[in-house]
């Protein structure tokens, strides 16, 4: 029997929603590492809005603490695996390439910092962590010619050896802190943390993710490397609990979140009367805070900080230089630096046991990606415009709050992580990329001679 072809009924189109639900994440593109950029999207937004006790890994009612730090620290990893990955994979770019890649690192890196400059200019307590992260892929452009190896050996140099010569600089020069180096080195996220944390994701990024079984050796690296870090601040603490004081800017003062949270530093873990305690119940009158960023601050009496800004400038040229660097401690300072782990501290062990974090908490979304893909779909929505999203968290903070505003809610958080995963999955379903990732792609492919390939990460 024969058919007649215009018999035949025309194929039905495909809707949106099925299409996206088939093929969103799906090769090339690696699904788990849109979910551990959703994770550290949310981890931020939790490091700002929660408060939370002292970690302690034996008590899971403290557990909320792991995104202190850690949340901002992944995100500094995955910006080095997403660069990797938009260069070449595990293929090196070739010589010619070069110019078109470094062009669109720099314009990108360019338009984040300008991104983070616009919410600086909201007036929250966040210490935006977009205008560093724009810096870091300008700085990554020399990097990317470089091998696995290479990166790996530049970050452990970065990691072990970066926190103690910064200390022993900070001592030298008195806390010299000119805009240049507040914003590279002595500020918020110094560069020796974060460009450590920047080549180890390009070196992850290089060696390949697709399989299972690098993706199993990745997480049996991060956790060792994290039982390693976490071990020596543990022992270092032990051992030499006098050399925490003598570090710059480590004392017993009061640690709060910037998201209006109070959580308490390993430097006060006997300050039990400080735990859960709200800003609203603070008096902050006559107080200066510095801002660490990610969740802390550090505030102390004003009396305090102008009596140390006239013996700061009573220092009378070399005949009293050396008798100055000798109250710094160097030398102690920088033994600290060695050992320091906790949230925003810059210690190598910091460095070293949330970076093993961070790369295990990659692994295992990796792993989880094939066969939790439906649960885990909206985390993957999310995770795929990580600069919409962060954005979005910053101008709600601003609205719900008002300029200069500590908000500490629990209610808030959860419902911005819902209304966040809910509007990036109807945005990917219907509009594809974040709107913010869309215009830093717009910008790149404007002056580039050479477009690089879409992001398949």
């Amino acid at each position: 029997m024969t058919t007649i072809q215009g018999d035949l009924a025309p194929p039905r189109p495909v809707s949106k929603l099925r299409a996206w639900f088939t093929g969103f994440g799906q090769p090339p593109r690696l699904m788990g590492l849109d979910i551990a950029r959703a994770l550290a999207v949310l981890g931020m937004m939790g490091a700002h809005l929660l408060t939370t006790p002292e970690l302690s890994l034996l008590d899971p009612s403290t557990w909320g603490a792991l995104v202190h730090g850690r949340s901002a620290i992944l995100f500094a990893v995955l910006a080095g695996v997403s660069i990797s990955l938009m260069t070449g994979r595990t293929r090196l770019p070739e010589t010619a390439e070069l110019p078109a890649i470094r062009l669109t690192l720099v314009v990108r890196g360019a338009a984040i910092f300008a991104i983070g400059l616009v919410l600086e200019l909201l007036g929250t307590p966040i210490a935006v962590i977009l205008t560093f992260y724009g810096a870091l892929y300008i700085v990554a452009a020399a990097f990317v010619r470089w091998r696995v190896s290479h990166l790996l050996i530049a970050a452990g140099v970065l990691a072990v050896a970066g926190p103690p010569l910064l200390a022993l600089l900070q001592a030298v020069t008195f806390h010299s802190n000119g805009p240049g180096a507040g914003l590279v080195l002595f500020g918020t996220y110094p560069l020796t943390v974060w460009l450590a944390l920047l080549l180890g994701g390009m070196a992850i990024g290089r060696a390949g993710l697709e399989r299972t079984r690098d993706r199993v050796r990745l997480l049996v690296i991060g956790v060792l490397l994290a039982m390693v870090g976490y071990g020596v601040g543990t022992l270092g603490a032990a051992a030499g609990s006098d050399a925490e004081s003598s570090y710059p800017d480590q004392g017993s003062s009061v640690v709060a979140s910037s998201g209006g949270s109070a959580s308490l530093s390993e430097s006060d873990a006997g300050s039990g009367s400080l735990l859960g305690v709200t800003p609203g119940e603070i008096d902050f009158t006559g107080t200066l805070c510095d801002d660490y960023g990610d969740g802390y601050i550090s505030c102390y009496p004003r009396d305090a900080a102008v009596q140390d800004e006239e013996t700061q400038t009573e220092t009378s040229g070399w005949e009293s230089y050396f008798v100055e660097l000798a109250d710094q401690d160097p030398l102690g300072s920088a033994l600290f630096a060695l050992i320091a782990v906790e949230p925003h501290s810059g210690g190598t062990a910091e460095i070293i046991g949330s970076g093993g974090f961070a790369v295990a908490v990659i692994a295992l979304c990796l792993l989880l990606s094939a066969p939790l893909r439906w649960v885990l779909l909206p985390f993957a929505a999310l995770g795929s415009m990580p600069l919409s999203a962060y954005s979005a968290h910053v101008l709600s903070y601003a609205l719900i709050a008002g300029p200069g505003v500590f908000l500490d809610s629990f209610d808030v958080w959860v419902s911005s992580a819902v209304v966040l995963l809910v509007a990036s999955t109807l945005w990917s379903i219907l509009r594809g990329r974040g709107p913010l990732e869309t215009l830093l792609a717009r910008l790149s492919a404007s002056v580039s001679p050479v477009a690089i390939p879409p992001r398949s990460r």
